[in-house]
């Protein structure tokens, strides 16, 4: 089993945690655009309480351990690797429950070229211990507007997990697919599954939007989450997100093998 010490050295070699390549720059940015409700920030949620920058600053300090100084303006994010591991933690603690129990589930990734194979291990893992993964609405078409228009795109499984890719793209079942922080993929999907009677997931695995989206929709959700990413934590800060591990999501894919280890290990779910 890889220890908690290798692990929290791994992520810092990795960049995973600590010093990241995400820019305080853009993470103030989208917390002033969240404060200001723009849905390209909002991913789908739509937050009770009222959020001001300062507000979400401090969230993600908590959250993710960046700097709490509103004058700290440039230079790398910083996010603290206990707080990735404590979240690793509760992370497993909701897969090992899913397996338990049997859950339905739902895996789904905005990430594709990064995170898929992070969340095939887990869809695998709980497939093999007694879990329904749900792949509902497989090849339905979804408009998503992007910062060049309104574009289609069609929703697919890879190893279990959704993703979206542009028409002619790739052949479905490839393993690529487009960046997307849209929750319209997930209400597509679980919008699919109710119309034709199908069962639904009891827990949503994932980023961006296919968190937020579960969540605002009333479905338990746990995922991944970078620092300028506000909406999932404070989904979980205002309970319609259940767990969200702060790391950096745009690292190397191989990066995150060690972190689908530990998980598998601590949920007891290691094949």
């Amino acid at each position: 089993m890889l220890s908690t010490g290798a692990l929290r050295a791994h992520l810092l070699a990795a960049r995973l945690a600590g010093p990241v390549a995400t820019l305080r720059e853009e993470s103030l940015r989208n917390y002033r655009l969240f404060a200001a409700r723009d849905p390209r920030i909002l991913l789908g949620l739509d937050p009770e309480w009222s959020w001001g920058p300062g507000d979400l600053l401090g969230l993600m300090a908590d959250k993710c351990g960046v700097s709490a100084d509103p004058r700290h303006t440039s230079g790398a994010d910083v996010i603290d690797p206990e707080r990735t591991l404590a979240a690793l933690d509760a992370f497993a603690e909701r897969l090992a429950d899913a397996a338990r129990r049997r859950l339905p589930v739902l895996l789904g990734t905005g990430h594709p070229h990064r995170l898929l194979g992070f969340y095939a291990a887990l869809a695998d893992a709980l497939s093999s211990a007694g879990c329904t993964v749900l792949t509902p609405a497989q090849g339905n078409s979804v408009d998503i507007t992007t910062r060049f228009g309104l574009r289609t795109y069609n929703l697919d499984y890879v190893q279990g997990v959704a993703l979206v890719r542009e028409p002619g793209a790739r052949p479905a079942g490839s393993e690529t697919g487009a960046h997307t922080h849209s929750p319209l993929p997930v209400r597509a999907a679980l919008g699919a599954a109710a119309d034709v009677g199908g069962r639904l997931p009891e827990l949503v695995i994932g980023d961006h939007g296919w968190v937020c989206g579960a969540g605002q929709l009333g479905f338990e959700a746990i995922g991944l989450a970078d620092t300028d990413d506000p909406a999932l934590f404070v989904g979980e800060a205002e309970g319609q997100v259940s767990v969200v591990v702060p790391l950096d999501d745009a690292v190397r894919s191989d990066y995150y093998r060690p972190l689908t280890r530990y998980v598998l290990n601590r949920a007891c779910l290691s094949q």
